[in-house]
């Protein structure tokens, strides 16, 4: 059985796979396993991580190194491109409060390590290294390390306390949201709140009685209005007709129009009746409506459009189709002219059935181009982004330099590359599907090597005099500040929970308790939020770090 134990014992690269892929399959296993309705998910992953390396089961440390780095930069980079496309719009309606709510657990966290630091007569060499592995902050850390060789100061009792406090760190911020959503969370708090593109799109049918619009063009009905609306079908007498922008409506037409949620009301009091009639389930079939004219989903899969505007493609006019609907990923867009399209939106078309066969050449609708993501500029992506993350960056003030590292670097070069990458026919798609796997892969990856490496020298370091206090100490600055900014943000009732989740994940730069809010929670807002608040957290946790030194370390 000698090859049995070579498999693990011997280390090499193969011994460093086996044993990933053993804690990685062990411990999401583990993570469905539910105890009183509460799972941990993929953090599970980082728990076995540290019993494996406490008893004795390592890898190679530069190996290590290697593999946690790489799942890394491939989470962080994949969760970049995936809010790209929304994460600049973000900032023109929830972006910069995510921000500052983001900064409200920075702070308060950074006060409390300052009271603490006297109150437990801690001293701050020690306790910006506990803030650091509270906040699981490795850059910070070298900041911080930096600035205390600068002032003739050891950098050992920080990474020291960084080391005993991290694990604790990593899983404090999911206690602290495990806890919020027994005790505080309502199921109206689960409800995704209107998001920066989600539309709410809603499709009724309504039948012109009022006069005002009678023997008017659609055009000069849009124009006359701020209400956003698209009739796909218009059925007068037994004529079915796909509508142009000239074409008239008379009284008794049936119109069917796709709007906002909430504008129904108003296009009730713009056209007249609301028919009595649900036509926004799942599953409708659209062709059964009516036999002459088809309603068919296509796929944007021509790279020459992506991110041109709806409007600019003139399908309509060139085409005589008319598009209802945009569906995003799983959201639901109003299908305006001003809509910038992405690779792989699905388009609902109406029209007569050769239109839309013209049409769909025109905007591709190839599935197998989709199903096969372009994993060279995935790859060219990670590096833009390493090489973003190693430029120092001078802020006055500050002694030495600060870098975006290797996790702020690729996730700033993913959104970038989500948000503009369409516009300048830089494809960087993928589906879904690939997208959550990969993720998924690059986080179990990381958390993996994460819990190893944290878990040889953990009984130890919690074992010497100062360990329990430093231990406790990074609890309370990891947990406290989590549920204060929570309960408040709660109370508010201005975010979702999910949204909330994101936040305070991303204060924290903590992408385990992300995965294990996406584990837990429906939708993308706690990405998008997460995201947001990321590289300004983390920018203010290594500046944060450097000004306790210089002004607290005697």
């Amino acid at each position: 059985m000698d090859w049995i134990s070579g498999l693990f014992a011997i280390p090499s690269a193969l011994q460093a796979v086996v044993v990933l892929s053993l804690v990685c399959t062990v411990g999401l296993g583990l993570g469905k396993i539910r105890v009183a309705g509460i799972s941990l998910g993929i953090a599970f992953v980082f728990f076995f991580g540290i019993a494996a390396g406490s008893f004795g089961l390592q890898v190679d440390e530069q190996m290590l190194n290697y593999c946690e780095t790489f799942g890394l930069v491939i989470f962080v980079y994949t969760l970049g491109l995936s809010v790209g496309p929304t994460f600049f719009g973000s900032f023109r309606h929830e972006g910069t409060l995510f921000n500052l709510w983001s900064l409200g657990v920075i702070f308060l966290g950074t006060i409390m390590s300052v009271v603490l630091s006297y109150a437990m007569n801690v001293p701050m060499s020690s306790m910006v290294g506990i803030l650091c592995g509270a906040t699981t902050n490795t850059p910070a850390l070298g900041a911080a390390q930096q600035a205390l060789q600068h002032a003739g100061h050891s950098g050992g009792p920080a990474a020291l306390a960084t080391a005993v406090t991290y694990p604790l760190g990593v899983v404090g911020v999911i206690f602290a949201m495990i806890f919020l959503r027994k005790f505080f969370v309502k199921p109206s708090d689960l409800v995704v709140h209107s998001g920066a593109e989600d539309d709410h799109t809603y499709i009724g049918q309504f039948v012109v009685l009022n006069p005002a619009v009678n023997g008017k063009t659609i055009a000069e009905i849009a124009q006359g209005t701020h209400r956003k609306f698209i009739i796909s079908r218009i059925w007068r007498g037994d004529d079915v007709i796909v509508p142009m922008s000239t074409t008239v409506l008379k009284t008794n037409d049936n119109l069917l129009v796709a709007s906002k949620r909430d504008e129904v009301p108003a296009m009730e009091i713009l056209f007249g009746q609301q028919v009595n009639r649900d036509l926004n389930k799942e599953q409708v079939d659209w062709n059964h409506l009516d036999t002459k004219v088809e309603s068919r989903v296509i796929i944007l899969s021509n790279g020459v459009l992506n991110g041109k505007k709806l409007g600019q493609l003139h399908l309509r006019d060139a085409y005589n189709v008319n598009v209802s609907r945009v569906i995003r990923a799983d959201i639901k867009l109003l299908a305006t002219q001003d809509l910038v399209l992405r690779y792989g939106d699905r388009l609902t078309l109406v029209g007569q059935p050769e239109a839309i066969d013209h049409a769909e050449t025109f905007l591709g609708n190839s599935v197998k181009t989709l199903n096969e993501p372009n994993l060279a500029v995935i790859f060219l992506g990670m590096l833009l982004g390493l090489a973003l993350g190693t430029i120092p960056l001078n802020i006055p003030g500050m002694d030495s330099p600060i870098r975006l590292g290797i996790a702020g670097g690729p996730i700033i070069m993913g959104i970038l590359a989500g948000a503009f990458g369409p516009r300048l026919h830089f494809i960087a798609y993928t589906t879904r599907s690939a997208s959550l796997m990969l993720r998924k892969l690059g986080l179990s990856l990381y958390l993996a090597c994460l819990g190893l490496d944290a878990g040889k020298d953990f009984l130890d370091t919690v074992m010497r005099p100062e360990g329990l206090l430093w231990i406790g100490l990074g609890f309370v600055l990891t947990v406290v500040p989590i549920v204060i900014v929570g309960l408040i943000a709660l109370r508010l009732k201005k975010f979702d929970f999910g949204t909330i989740c994101g936040i305070l994940c991303g204060s924290m730069a903590n992408p385990m308790a992300l995965g294990y809010a996406n584990d837990t929670i429906k939708g993308e807002t706690s990405n998008i939020s997460y995201a947001s608040v990321y590289p300004l957290g983390m920018f203010a946790r290594v500046i944060i770090a450097q000004i306790l030194v210089m002004f607290f370390v005697r």
